[in-house]
């Protein structure tokens, strides 16, 4: 079982998942390219979306196994759907937290101006250096405002992230540079997208916080018409974008 965070996380916000499936699955949950301890190439060449998918295909040689049951949020959703659209044979079960089909993504975000709004921040992202200087301002603001302002953060009824855990948060993105390779995943997007290739045949599980400041849940449903398989879809009324660890039971 190999499972890819989104951003702005890193492995860390799969801990609670990582405890419940170990002792049916050898579970892997990784940093990302340019994400906490892992290679950080300097360009942003380096971080096109082919690279991203043929790193998931190395990992999972390099771990000793053929396939997988492969797990993806938000930007690492993003990933997981490409894996099992360029690697089918790789990827037995495909479950993706609150991101659609990439392809539903760009239709979408064209004709629904709401959405395009909420992805704003993939636009500001293409700027050099500005975006990781606005994520360091008054002790890394942002980046904690994310998970617990009352716009974006965890809700009221979910699992809220403890002082231990915004530390672990800061501790991997105030080091240097930590946040250029993050943000580089956005740098290559348009030159990436539309696809060529869009169906999903394997089965299919998408979980989706309906209280997503990011995701409008429009996107989860129309998703289902790129699924050639068993296709399912659960929609949790309270729950925020941060799903894994917002809802983790």
């Amino acid at each position: 079982m190999l499972l890819l965070h989104g951003f702005p996380e890193f492995w860390y916000s799969w801990r609670h998942q990582l405890r419940e499936f170990k002792s049916e699955y050898r579970v892997v949950a990784l940093d990302l390219r340019g994400y906490g301890e892992t290679d950080a190439p300097p360009h942003k060449e380096n971080y096109k979306l082919d690279c991203l998918i043929a790193d998931i295909k190395d990992i999972l040689e390099s771990l000793g196994y053929n396939k997988c049951v492969l797990i993806g949020h938000d930007w690492g959703g993003m990933i997981a759907w490409l894996v099992a659209i360029c690697y089918p044979e790789m990827v037995t079960k495909l479950i993706v937290v609150n991101f659609p089909h990439p392809s539903v993504f760009t239709e979408y975000i064209l004709r629904h101006p709401s959405q395009l709004i909420k992805s704003g921040y993939y636009f500001f992202f293409q700027m050099p250096w500005f975006p990781e200087f606005m994520f360091t301002l008054n002790d890394f603001k942002v980046l904690k405002s994310l998970f617990t302002s009352q716009a974006t953060g965890i809700g009221r009824k979910g699992c809220r992230l403890t002082a231990e855990d915004i530390e672990a948060y800061l501790y991997v993105f105030s080091q240097p540079g930590a946040l250029t390779g993050p943000i580089n995943h956005y740098r290559t997007i348009f030159s990436c997208l539309p696809l060529q290739h869009h169906e999903v045949i394997m089965p299919t599980l998408l979980l989706w916080g309906e209280r997503d400041a990011f995701m409008e849940v429009e996107m989860a449903e129309i998703t289902r018409i790129y699924v050639k398989n068993h296709f399912r879809l659960t929609i949790l009324s309270e729950a925020s974008h941060w799903l894994q660890q917002d809802q983790p039971d």
